[in-house]
């Protein structure tokens, strides 16, 4: 070992090992910060800065939102999955395009597939970035997504079970979930095996008292109620496995991952009695039921086999990024037959039906089959660097391309033949973003850092031929708290091959809102694809501004405007309107009496559509309360004082006399951790670890090592069999590597600064992390969204629908104002979540020919929430079956919030009774997870 790197090991046991030990000797179950006194009035004032994490970007824009461990820590999440969707407000495009996820990214770098991490316990996270939607062309994406960067620790491993149980608090049903997982992050390598079943049973009409649609029961007494053989949530079984590899390559600076899942579904729905409506020439009618005890079932059988993988590396100046991802879809649906009832009409015809009796007929006419079988591949490749070096900055290019593969193979009984639907894809693109002035390269900085961005990529699909794209953008940033960007985005877009080629299915006794006739009626319902949609043309633009607010600390708030322009667009079948009805005419058949009997909602083209809209919101987060050090709100007390006051023993004899780091102390403790955090940092510090447990006199070369106390230290990092684990040293190396830069500033200076200390304090890394210092966390994120125009022109000379003024595309209407609140709290091993929904007021218009009335839709706001504890922190367990416990209770829709929906009269049309939007109404569950 080199004298040099000897000098920085002392460096790092003497501040580092003997400081935190000196603290913890105080208060053995304190996290509490290394304590530095570097007060400006103090002499010999420095600031203490490190880099910036391992995996973090470095782009333009900066973070919409950002999470460390006592972030993470508070929101009460089981898994990263449950994370992303703790924080779906900030992870969610309001582009309005309905792109799905968003990028997802693991320490910098694309992975294959959310699949890849999404069993992950939350506790392996580091840190969570959320970046806007430019940010995506870096990855080889269109700006219509967000991108979020998941850093995971370096060295962690765990087990874990996890329990849940949960059901509507007025009953009807059940759902319980199990779950393992295991997971081993060392070495630059990766591990995950997780295994997951759910099962959940039948809630039927008659369990919520749904009132029956006329014409769907039985006038003979001896009939059941109908409302017993609908189902208003289907029976369900799932069953997942999924197992996960990665390996970073430290030699060559190449990483590679592996994904494997498999899923398995089986869910069963009822669709009401078996029988019909008959009307004789007299004008008597009756409903005829056959097989009560053998209702009209759809049962659905679906099997997923998926796999995807990654490999990057760098060439020369340049981050080569490949992914690929395949799915394997087999889905089997029996849809029950109705009975035979030609016979039932040939009586009617004839006069001879009779009313007060059943005409034999056979009840059990079999099923129909549709079958599909759907085979995808995704791959990208990207490259992305720096060619150009400007006095602004680096010119930063990425180039990718892609080729997709998708099979549709489907085939039904009710039809003729066999349909098969392929797709080959093949896309590419280039995007650049050049900086033009830099505040942080000193270039032109009085202006601020302005930067352009722009994309050009083509697709060319076997079926749709070539399409194209571009994009453009400029990014401002005037000062290092306020951002402003604006985008446009024109893009050529096909429908999904499953809107063109998915199975038709037909489903009997549908409840539907003829809008026509204002009345609920049960018709048949046909689903599926459509061959004959058209590609759609997209023109968006995008402004945004994103303000860290100076004088609240760790507050960020953003806006955006939204304008889109589309032709030619794809949707699913609107509400069955006049106009609708106008514009496709095949797709309704009615009775003579203009009644509704089917509809086939399967997806059409519109002519065009156009919205604006704008968003905006804050987020806050922070802590409060004292530290375990003393400190409080951001003041100061003395350590041993707060203990004495609390009986605990002062600090040991000789102990007082301490005093902090010295300023060369702490720059040879920061040079130590560049080398800790190198590749081969973890050899590096087993080696001086070694050398500290063997005794070894190092008193000549570094006269201030206190070795006894380093030993002393050294202990906390063996196992049950004396020797030094290595997973525990990883873990402090973790927190040694973790420590956020703008912490150890202690300034009030922007980045992330949610727990901030007094100037130059050092964040104790053995203790502290996820939360554990003592303080509380707290976090709160509000969005709202108004809706300024939102039209559709379903055809050609036509009259736009105004969704805001009561035309509609759904049986449901536009409101013009959305929230969403997010709110935790988190102390002690213990927290809170709240989630918060609004949904404002909305209108359909009534017909004037027929008389329909119009349809009011009020507003509605729904809270949910989660109460968490950690039992073994409670407890201060450090081993037995408290340890790792986690208990979750959950209360979603607390208040019971229903929407009302009311006709002129004020009436609740049957289509909207309220258990038929919300079955569930108020929701609660017990979650019980343990961490080995």
């Amino acid at each position: 070992m080199s004298p040099r790197y000897l000098l920085l090991s002392a460096t790092c046991l003497s501040v580092g090992f003997g400081t935190v030990a000196h603290a913890q000797q105080e208060n053995p179950d304190a996290a509490q910060p290394v304590e530095v006194n570097t007060s400006p009035a103090a002499p010999g004032t420095i600031v203490v800065q490190a880099e910036r994490l391992r995996g973090q970007l470095d782009v333009e824009q900066p973070p919409l939102l950002e999470l460390n461990e006592a972030d993470i820590a508070s929101l009460g999440a089981n898994s990263i999955e449950e994370l992303i969707e703790a924080i779906g407000p900030q992870t969610g495009s309001s582009q309005g395009r309905g792109g799905g996820r968003p990028v997802f990214l693991v320490n910098g770098i694309r992975i294959g597939s959310f699949r890849e991490l999404r069993s992950y316990p939350p506790e392996s996270v580091a840190k969570v970035e959320v970046m806007p939607e430019e940010v995506a062309q870096r990855f080889g994406f269109a700006p219509d997504r967000r991108v979020v960067n998941i850093i995971l620790k370096e060295n962690f491993s765990s087990r874990e079970v996890e329990l849940e149980f949960e059901a509507p608090d007025r009953g009807g049903y059940w759902r319980n979930g199990q779950e393992f997982a295991l997971l081993t992050i060392n070495d630059g390598a990766r591990m995950n095996f997780n295994l997951e079943a759910s099962d959940r049973n039948q809630l039927t009409e008659a369990e919520r008292d749904i009132v029956q649609t006329d014409g769907s029961v039985s006038d003979l007494a001896s009939d059941p109620d109908p409302a017993q053989f609908r189902s208003l949530v289907n029976d369900t079984r799932e069953l997942q496995a999924s197992i996960n590899w990665a390996k970073a390559f430290l030699d060559s600076g190449a990483s590679v991952s592996l994904n494997l899942q498999y899923d398995r579904f089986d869910g069963t729905g009822l669709s009401g009695l078996n029988g019909v409506l008959l009307t004789a020439p007299d004008g008597s009618s009756a409903f005829r039921t056959f097989g009560a005890d053998d209702p009209l079932e759809i049962r659905n059988a679906r099997d997923t086999l998926s796999s995807s993988a990654s490999y990057s590396r760098q060439l020369g100046g340049y981050q080569l990024t490949a992914t690929a991802d395949a799915s394997l879809i087999e889905n089997e649906t029996e849809i029950d037959r109705r009975v035979d009832t030609q016979a039932l009409i040939d009586a009617a015809a004839s006069g001879t039906l009779a009313i007060d009796g059943l005409i034999p007929v056979q009840a059990d006419a079999g099923f129909d089959v549709a079958r599909s079988q759907t085979i995808t591949t995704v791959n990208k490749a990207t490259l992305r660097g720096s060619p150009l070096l400007l006095p602004s900055g680096e010119v930063s290019t990425t180039f990718d391309l892609g080729l997709n593969w998708q099979r549709i193979n489907s085939e039904d009984t009710r039809t003729a033949g066999e349909t098969q639907l392929s797709r080959r894809q093949f896309e590419g693109g280039v995007s650049i973003v050049v900086p033009l002035t830099s505040r942080r390269e000193g270039f032109l900085d009085t202006l601020g850092s302005f930067s352009l961005n722009g994309s050009i990529g083509f697709e060319d699909l076997s079926d749709f031929g070539s399409l194209m794209d571009w994009t453009a953008g400029l990014n401002w940033a005037p000062t290092n708290r306020l951002n402003l960007a604006a985008t446009y985005v024109w893009r050529e877009a096909a429908p999904g091959l499953s809107d063109l080629g998915s199975p038709t299915v037909t489903t009997f006794n549908v409840p539907v809102f003829d809008l026509v006739n204002g009345e609920t009626v049960l018709a048949t319902v046909t689903s599926g694809g459509n061959p004959d949609l058209l590609a759609e043309t997209q023109r968006d633009w995008r402004f945004s501004a994103n303000w860290q607010i100076p004088f609240w600390d760790n507050t960020t708030f953003f806006g955006e405007y939204i304008s889109n322009r589309s032709s030619d667009v794809t949707r699913g079948f609107p509400a069955l309107t006049a106009e609708t009805e106008a514009a496709f005419p095949d797709r309704v058949v009615r009775d003579a009496g203009g009644n509704l009997v089917s509809l086939d909602r399967r997806s059409v083209t519109f002519d065009s559509a156009r919205s604006e809209r704008l968003v905006f919101g804050l987020f806050t987060r922070g802590s409060w309360g004292g530290s375990a050090s003393g400190e409080a709100d951001g003041g100061r007390r003395g350590p041993s004082a707060g203990m004495r006051r609390e009986g605990r023993p002062g600090p040991p004899p000789g102990a007082e006399g301490r005093g902090p780091p010295t300023p060369e102390q702490r720059e040879r403790f920061m040079a130590f951790r560049e080398k800790l955090c190198a590749d081969d940092g973890m050899a590096f510090l087993e080696q001086i670890a070694g050398a500290v447990e063997r005794g070894e006199d190092l008193s000549e070369q570094f006269p201030d090592l206190d070795l006894t106390r380093a030993q002393r230290m050294l202990e906390r990092f063996k196992g049950e069999d004396g020797s030094i684990d290595r997973e525990r040293l990883g873990q402090f190396r973790e927190r040694i590597c973790s420590m956020d830069p703008e912490q150890m500033r202690g300034g009030p200076s922007g980045g992330d600064s949610s727990e901030q200390r007094p100037a130059g304090t050092i964040p104790n890394p053995i203790s502290g992390g996820f939360g554990r210092d003592g303080r509380g966390r707290y976090f709160a994120s509000l969005n709202h969204t108004i809706e300024l125009e939102n039209q559709i022109l379903i055809a050609e000379g036509g009259d736009a629908l105004d969704l805001l003024d009561g035309d509609t595309q759904s049986d449901f209407g536009q409101p013009r104002h959305s929230t969403q609140l997010q709110a935790g709290f988190f102390r002690d091993g213990k927290g809170i979540r709240l989630s918060g929904f609004y949904t404002g007021k909305a209108r359909i218009n009534g017909n004037a020919v027929t008389g329909a009335s119009p349809l009011f839709f009020e507003d509605l706001a729904t809270f949910n929430l989660r109460v968490f504890a950690n039992l073994g922190t409670l407890t201060g367990a450090e081993n037995g079956p408290l340890k790792g416990l986690t208990v979750s209770l959950l209360a979603n829709n607390v208040f019971d919030a229903q929407r009302r929906i009311v006709d002129d009269n004020g009436d609740t049309p049957l289509r909207y009774q309220p258990f038929l939007i919300d079955p569930n109404g108020r929701y609660l569950g017990i979650d019980i997870r343990k961490v080995f």
